[in-house]
């Protein structure tokens, strides 16, 4: 049990008009810990983000409140929260986020779509009649790239496991990664895009990874090759990719995360046979609340013991 003061942004209010699904996890996290819940003020120690919040509001939190030592941020991408985190940096705090703790879920849904788009499912989820023309091809056997080493690209690693594929993985700088075939740096992606037949976007979106999948890099895989993107819309070029699909340049597109978003009635995503786009669920609430307490249960213990918190967020790196 633990006697750190925790305040938990924004009010619990649901007509607030606020997204406030992490509330509940981090109040239940509080109560397991032993923590107080606090009103924002002189004695709050942490600062929990239950779901999307103003920011300049955040930032007044921050500035206002010198004895704030740790935010803990709900998503694992914290890209909207970047200009927040370098305007507000000061010795003794640190920002926390759920990078590593949805990773299980997403994985999953990346391969799903993976599956999905190789067999052609989307074309056969808009079919009116019975096709004698045969669609579909193996994981058995291929070769994946996956976009990102983090906790998603980690996991999905694990998961393809089971499938007898070559994966190799994409880092930001060079480092080996247990159960991958080789990785590389992102500069020399040109080099193996055309062998591979699965590609899986899973990296955080910063200012060097916005649309790390354009017009060259589509053009370079093969005309069987699926993409799918379970990260962040903007990593992929929207516009590219929609020509890609067209031409037939690549096999099938399986999203969960698009560019822009939410993807507007009659974009021609919507029509393209070839393309599976999902409403940015890879996770959903049910999937996230435990798994965000689990998090939350966990700093507020490593602040109390004076231990190192989880998913400490690299501010300058962007995640």
């Amino acid at each position: 049990m633990t006697d750190i003061a925790v305040t938990v942004l924004p009010s619990a209010d649901p007509q607030g008009g606020g997204d406030v699904w992490g509330v509940a996890p981090a109040m239940r996290a509080v109560e397991t810990t032993g923590a107080r819940a606090v009103e924002l003020g002189d004695e709050t120690q942490m600062i929990v983000v239950g779901g999307r919040v103003d920011q300049d509001e955040l930032r007044r939190a921050i500035d206002e409140h010198p004895g704030v030592s740790v935010v803990q941020l709900p998503s694992a991408g914290v890209d909207s929260y970047v200009e927040t985190m370098r305007a507000t940096r000061r010795d003794g705090l640190v920002f926390t986020s759920a990078k590593g703790a949805y990773s299980a879920p997403v994985a999953e849904h990346a391969l799903a779509l993976t599956l999905a788009t190789l067999r052609s499912l989307p074309l056969r989820a808009r079919a009116t009649s019975w096709e004698q023309e045969q669609r579909g091809i193996t994981l058995n056997g291929a070769k994946v790239l996956i976009i990102g080493a983090g906790g998603i690209g980690t996991e999905l690693l694990r998961l393809l496991g089971v499938f007898d594929v070559e994966v190799t993985m994409v880092v930001r700088t060079p480092r080996g990664v247990d159960g991958a075939a080789r990785t590389i740096t992102s500069d020399q992606l040109g080099e193996v895009l055309p062998d591979m037949d699965v590609v899986v976007v899973a990296a955080a979106l910063t200012d060097g990874t916005t649309k790390i999948v354009g017009e060259a890099e589509l053009a370079a895989m093969k005309s069987t090759a699926v993409l799918v993107n379970i990260a962040r819309g903007p990593l992929v070029d929207t516009d590219a990719l929609v020509s890609a699909l067209a031409a037939g340049e690549i096999g099938g597109a399986g999203l969960d995360v698009v560019d822009p978003e939410p993807l507007p009635d009659g974009h021609p995503l919507w029509d393209e046979p070839r393309a599976l786009v999902t409403p940015h669920q890879a996770n959903t609430n049910v999937m996230t609340e435990p798994l965000f307490q689990a998090r939350v249960e966990a700093n507020i213990r490593a602040l109390a013991e004076g231990g190192e918190p989880v998913g400490v967020v690299d501010v300058d790196a962007g995640y």
